[in-house]
């Protein structure tokens, strides 16, 4: 026999909880006290309750599927390999290979790979059919599944120039490969240039899905899933909330296409929160939003390793990366179940609201020429630096913390003796048709204010 251990209980509705708040607050005024404005514009109350939940839309997220993926910058092809066979060893599922130069011997870089049982992502820093080919054949000879990540308005966008060609020959080589290429995934959209150049969420989410459309709008349809490159920060249940409504608009934006395949989120932690000054406190951020992309349905994560500021890339830096995963995963069991957010009213609530406010942004930029005019005429830039002007200004005021660098510094703490990389926006002198979108930290002046304390 069923039993209903809770019909001797009776329901609380949300009216009554709100009276016994108000009772709770003394006189103070409940709007003024306990809801709070997110830089989306959306108003977060203080409880969430089923009597006052619209209707959400079902986003399918697989956390049972998700993929642990190490980084892997190939410049010394045997050490590359060598190091993605111990990361493998290590509990890596998945290997994200960057290539900048594209006379690396791609046949030999996955030789010795299992590629029968991992996933491999590329990161070319250049266009090249003939390179994205060879990998093709070698994706089919090997069964192996392959993603190149290749995305000219991306480039266009972080570098200010298209890759060597002009605007035309990049589509062209797309369109080219699209009726060619039919074992790997080639297409992708690097949406976490604009985390970490400090877009809020709605504007991540809609330049994330007008990104997309001028691919579908140039480039017949492909039946490989589109690679969205996402990076999360620190709010957790909105991170989740991103990741979810990102999939849901992109769903609804590909149907207009015809396009069945869902999309394929690759999820790092952000860079713009992270410090160079006390740097262990790195490793609870991006846990926590290892947490957030995995709850909100990331196919694959990458972890951000807590010294990748200033350390070139290091083994324990990677192992400890590596190993937050793992417990995650093995330890912490967020691989048991499937769409782990729904039935949570605040972030179904967080998920609508998000999507709503997109889907809003994404029409206006489509009314107004699309995202490739407004990009080219500086209006996407300008729209991200607005909000990442009222970040630094939250944090430059310390309304946003973060701990160790503007909330409970340790004075005694000395970093120029460690820096092997130079953790601030590096300035390249060169011809660009744009100005180029800029990562920037929030911690940056703070942290060389400091270095040149060390120094006297």
């Amino acid at each position: 026999m069923k039993l209903d251990l809770f019909n001797e209980f009776n329901s609380v509705s949300s009216k009554q909880w709100k009276q016994q708040i108000q009772f709770e607050l003394k006189g103070a005024d409940y709007n003024d006290t306990l809801i709070w404005n997110s830089p989306e514009d959306i108003k977060v109350k203080p409880f969430y309750h089923k009597d006052e939940f619209e209707k959400s839309f079902p986003v399918n997220t697989k956390a049972t599927e998700f993929k642990i993926c190490q980084n892997i910058f190939v410049y010394d092809i045997d050490k590359s390999i060598e190091r993605a066979l111990d990361s493998i060893k290590r509990g890596a599922e998945s290997i994200r290979f960057s290539i900048e130069d594209e006379t690396i011997d791609v046949a030999k870089l996955l030789e010795k790979l299992p590629l029968e049982t991992i996933t491999i992502y590329f990161s070319l820093g250049f266009l090249s059919a003939d390179f994205i080919k060879k990998i093709d054949a070698i994706a089919k000879e090997k069964s192996a599944t392959v993603f190149c990540n290749i995305d000219p308005i991306g480039q266009l966008a972080k570098e200010g120039n298209w890759f060597s060609n002009t605007e035309k020959d990049n589509f062209e080589t797309l369109k080219s490969l699209s009726k060619e290429i039919t074992k790997i995934s080639f297409l992708s959209i690097d949406a976490s240039l604009y985390q970490n150049a400090g877009a809020n969420m709605v504007q991540q989410i809609a330049y994330a899905l007008a990104h997309a459309n001028e691919y579908f709008n140039r480039i017949e349809t492909t039946n490989q899933p589109i690679v969205f490159q996402v990076s999360v920060g620190t709010n957790y249940f909105f991170e989740i909330a991103k990741l979810r409504a990102l999939r849901l608009l992109f769903n609804v934006l590909a149907k207009e296409y015809n396009i069945t395949q869902d999309c394929h989120l690759l999820v790092s932690p952000t860079k713009r929160n992270k410090t160079l000054y006390d740097y262990n406190v790195n490793l609870l951020r991006t846990t926590t939003e290892c947490m957030s992309a995995i709850l909100g349905g990331a196919d694959a994560v990458a972890n951000l390793p807590y010294d990748a500021l200033y350390h070139k890339d290091n083994e324990f830096g990677d192992r400890i990366a590596r190993n937050q995963l793992l417990v995650l995963k093995h330890e912490s069991y967020f691989d048991k179940v499937n769409n782990p957010a729904d039935g949570a009213y605040y972030i179904e609530s967080l998920t609508n609201q998000l999507a709503d406010k997109a889907l809003a942004l994404f029409k206006d930029i489509e009314e107004y020429g699309g995202f490739l005019k407004q990009l080219n005429d500086g209006t996407i830039k300008r729209k991200i630096q607005e909000s990442a002007d009222k970040e630094q200004e939250l944090f430059d005021t310390g309304k946003e913390i973060l701990l160790g660098t503007n909330k409970y510094p340790n004075k005694d703490d000395r970093m120029s003796h460690d820096l092997e990389l130079f953790p601030f926006v590096k300035i390249k002198p060169r011809k660009t048709l744009i100005t180029p979108i800029i990562e920037k930290r929030l911690a940056e002046k703070i942290e060389q204010e400091r270095l040149e304390t060390e120094k006297q």
